[in-house]
C-alpha cells in the first residue's frame, strides 16, 4: 500500500478553514467596524507590545497564521488546477502552494521570535 501525505494536508486545511471561520470575522467586525466607529476603544502599542511579550500568545498567533497559509495554499491548488485544467502540473503546483505556506510560515515564526 503507498502512503501519500494527502491525509495531513487535508488536516491542515480543515484546520486553517476553522482558524479563519471562526478568527477573522472577529476581527473584521473589531478592526474594521466597532474601532473605527468608536465602539470600541483602539488598543495602544504599549498594550499590544504587553501581549506579545507572552510566548504562548506568539506561539497561538504563529499557529493561526501557519494554518491559514496551508488552508489557502490548498484552496489555490486545487482550484488552480480544476478551474485552469491544469491537473497534469499537480506536483508542480502543490509543491509551489505548500512550499509559498511553508516559507511564509518560517516568515511568521521570524517576525514573532
Amino acid at each position: 500500500m503507498k502512503r501519500t501525505p494527502e491525509p495531513y494536508l487535508w488536516l491542515l486545511f480543515s484546520g486553517g478553514g476553522v482558524m479563519a471561520a471562526l478568527l477573522l470575522p472577529v476581527l473584521v467586525l473589531l478592526f474594521g467596524v466597532l474601532m473605527p466607529l468608536g465602539v470600541v476603544a483602539w488598543p495602544t502599542a504599549e498594550h499590544l507590545a504587553g501581549l506579545l511579550d507572552l510566548v504562548i500568545v506568539r506561539l497561538a498567533l504563529l499557529v493561526v497564521i501557519v494554518l491559514c497559509f496551508f488552508h489557502a495554499a490548498h484552496r489555490i491548488r486545487f482550484t488552480s488546477e480544476e478551474v485552469l485544467g491544469i491537473a497534469r502540473f499537480d506536483l508542480v503546483i502543490a509543491l509551489v502552494c505548500y512550499g509559498a505556506a511553508v516559507a511564509g510560515g518560517v516568515v511568521a515564526a521570524l517576525v514573532m521570535f
